[in-house]
């Protein structure tokens, strides 16, 4: 079945949050595993208790279930339930597993969970299968003008039917040291330091400046990959690698070879601490594994081991929107002398699509929770207070809050940045290849910058993969 491909596709990669976009977060540079946002991490870490309640409780006739592999629906399951008196029940699973269980469900004839979420690479398929119920029959085009446009875009089927519809957007931008960026290149104004990550030679002169002045432009060599491409990866059946594509490998080739980085993985121990302040110069087989002796995971042993190492502070971040909230958590004294500026395309990653269940015999009940979620102002605005800085995909909330000044981050107008960002995404670029077809590529850029294969022979392997994996498609090599 069509559905397996999806399976296989979204299990290898569900925790990471590097989708397709315009901007194409679709690829790894190979620099580690990218496991989630902190939402989605902390979801895996309470999927067992959340598991055994959907296996064992049985739910009123009246009872809301939500199914979600992210937390942040049961803050809003608990607000709607005080607001409204009216009864959910929400089952967080872990990432990994979320896929099968909805599949299981779906496919098996169950009637619950009422409400079920996908993240962007999963929903193609989820809608081509019937997972999802048709939310135009319920009244969602009366808000067609009221959410940001790409986030409308991703909930449509291929027929243009919506399905799904997000609270949030995740448009992606480079958050950045303006103590550092004053030191080195005179100013701190956001306008004029996204000038210095315009396009990828620039970006290596602006590391090569760090460098220079004693630090580093990023923490690992994939804080560049939600702007790693502007092109779709399959046009009209036929497999794309344009020359941005190329670009953006030999850029990461020559960050990892240049000692342009500080040789963290992502979600690694010194990536978050990275965000604080100092962190250790570490080298590129412990960045790749090939030297074992430090523990990039554990925190405790992580700092007894790198003790002598050389450190060194990281000038640059790449993340989504909802990176405000990983970074105000471990900025520590920092806090303040951050920025955010656009990144050299556009991009996004990640998001949490709600629809209902096709199944479900509550679609009423799940379609007023999705209004309330995602089209109610004052919901909207009770979650920017609680979040501390998720960004709303609710128009007239963003245009509300265009003017709130954001502390941590040197006082920029976070709300208003983040909806310009949004507007560069074109949806129509990300294709249900995007994930695998990003994945390949990504491998085969780590296995260039480590010396493992030439580039002709890491392009090869990649075309084979992509063959191998989607014969359907077209590949000129």
């Amino acid at each position: 079945m069509r559905f397996k491909k999806l399976m296989a596709g979204v299990l290898a990669g569900t925790m990471a949050l590097s989708l397709a976009a315009c901007g194409g977060g679709d690829t790894d540079s190979g620099s580690g595993s990218a496991d989630s946002d902190n939402t989605q991490a902390e979801a895996s870490a309470d999927s067992e208790d959340g598991e055994d309640a959907e296996e064992t409780k049985e739910y009123g006739e009246d009872t809301l279930v939500i199914w979600t592999l992210a937390k942040d629906l049961e803050t809003f399951a608990d607000h709607y339930q005080e607001e409204t008196g009216k009864d959910v029940e929400v089952v967080v699973y872990a990432p990994e597993d979320y896929p099968t269980k909805v599949q299981t469900a779906i496919m098996g004839g169950e009637s619950e969970p009422d409400i079920i979420v996908g993240e962007p690479q999963m929903l193609g398929d989820m809608y081509d299968n019937g997972f999802f119920a048709s939310l135009d029959d319920l009244g969602a085009q009366d808000y067609a003008d009221k959410i940001v446009d790409y986030v409308w875009d991703v909930g449509k089927d291929k027929d243009g039917v919506q399905r799904a519809v997000s609270y949030q957007i995740t448009p992606a931008g480079i958050y950045y040291r303006r103590d550092i960026a004053s030191e080195v290149f005179g100013t701190d104004d956001p306008d004029e330091v996204g000038k210095l990550f315009a396009d990828y030679d620039t970006i290596r002169e602006t590391a090569q400046k760090l460098k220079d002045a004693g630090y580093r432009i990023f923490a690992s060599d994939n804080e560049i990959n939600y702007f790693s491409g502007d092109s779709a990866w399959v046009v009209d059946g036929e497999l794309n690698v344009d020359q941005g594509r190329l670009d953006y490998m030999d850029l990461v080739v020559d960050l990892y070879q240049n000692d342009l980085t500080a040789y963290c993985n992502q979600w690694s121990t010194p990536w978050y601490q990275a965000m604080a302040g100092e962190v250790p110069i570490l080298t590129a087989d412990i960045q790749n594994y090939a030297d074992d002796s430090v523990n990039v995971w554990d925190a405790e042993a992580f700092e007894e081991q790198t003790a002598d190492l050389e450190k060194t502070s990281v000038f640059a971040f790449g993340l989504p929107s909802w990176g405000v909230l990983t970074m105000r958590d471990n900025v520590g004294e920092l806090s303040g002398k951050w920025g955010v500026c656009a990144g050299p395309s556009y991009g996004f990653g990640g998001g949490t699509f709600i629809g209902i269940s096709s199944l479900s015999k509550k679609q009423d009940l799940a379609w007023d929770f999705i209004q309330y979620v995602c089209f109610n102002e004052d919901t909207a605005d009770w979650w920017i207070e609680t979040s501390q800085g998720d960004t709303v995909s609710l128009l007239s909330a963003l245009d509300k809050h265009a003017d709130d000044a954001n502390d941590i981050y040197g006082g920029e107008k976070l709300y208003s940045f983040w909806l310009e960002q949004a507007k560069g995404i074109d949806y129509s670029k990300v294709t249900q290849y995007d994930k695998v077809i990003g994945d390949a590529w990504g491998a085969a850029i780590g296995s260039i910058k480590t010396g493992e294969k030439s580039k002709e022979e890491a392009i090869d392997y990649f075309y084979d993969t992509v063959q191998s994996t989607y014969p359907e498609l077209t590949i000129n090599r």
